[in-house]
């Protein structure tokens, strides 16, 4: 059975998910639908990347994803077919695929298709949804595009650093009111290199000065700083939800897009 996933920010408020869902189970009846989130930002990029990069590797082979952020299509941004891994990404060459994998592509094919007249009006339904249930019957992307040779390129923000600190910024919260930051292990520890350090957002009164394993080595309600399952450092309030007596988002004051700094101890 085939798997179509979809990564929009559309909410859920409106009749427009129900809407790509009832056009896919109408094209292909019986396929797997799975939602990923359509709480992103709107014509947020970078938020949509963050989410879908996280959580496509877990799915198999063969998996189609539509991504419904920013999905309009003009004479400079092209609707794409990109293969990568065995996966299959739907969607309009913002730059998004770039801030998606590790590495370039696979292949892309710019669509070629055929389309109805109001396709623009709703190109998620209109356009993606005939292109996924073209792929989930076994067709290939070059019926239905022609190869290109690249994607648009958007640069995500990477942290800076010097021989004592790094700076970098929240780039997710999520419903917890956990703040994910920029921050790779692999950064940490090649910057920190086993020394003493303060992680701290606008004040250094709240300053987390160890890395835990997860929320529950530390007491309910106190701050820890541990690497999560993404890779980067996450800051959270062990049972400190929001709406139960605020996350680490409340704590700190952050959102996405706050600086974050980790300041080393000078080497002697």
């Amino acid at each position: 059975m085939a798997i179509i996933t979809l990564t929009t920010d559309m909410g859920l408020k409106d009749h427009y998910v129900a809407a790509v869902k009832g056009a896919i189970l109408t094209q292909q009846p019986g396929v797997q639908i799975v939602d990923i989130s359509h709480q992103i930002k709107p014509f947020d990029n970078a938020g949509a990347a963050f989410t879908l990069g996280n959580v496509w590797p877990e799915f198999p082979k063969g998996t189609i994803h539509i991504i419904g952020v920013n999905p309009e299509a003009d004479a400079r941004v092209p609707h794409l077919v990109v293969v990568h891994e065995g996966h299959y990404f739907i969607g309009a060459d913002t730059g998004i695929f770039s801030l998606l994998f590790d590495k370039k592509p696979l292949e892309a094919f710019e669509l070629t298709l055929k389309l109805d007249a109001d396709h623009r009006s709703f190109p998620v339904k209109n356009v993606f949804v005939k292109v996924a249930c073209h792929l989930a019957r076994g067709g290939t992307p070059d019926v239905i595009g022609r190869r290109v040779g690249g994607i648009r390129g958007m640069i995500g923000f990477q942290p800076a650093t010097d021989p004592s600190s790094i700076r970098g910024k929240v780039v997710h919260v999520d419903g917890y009111g956990n703040l994910v930051t920029n921050i790779t292990r692999k950064l940490f520890d090649d910057i920190g290199k086993g020394r003493v350090f303060e992680i701290a957002f606008a004040s250094k009164e709240d300053a987390i000065n160890h890395i835990h394993g997860t929320y529950t080595d530390v007491p309910d309600g106190e701050k820890v700083a541990f690497f999560g399952s993404t890779g980067l450092l996450e800051i959270a309030v062990n049972k400190g939800a929001e709406g139960h007596g605020g996350g680490a988002a409340r704590l700190f004051g952050a959102r996405e897009g706050s600086s974050v700094r980790v300041e080393f101890a000078e080497r002697r």
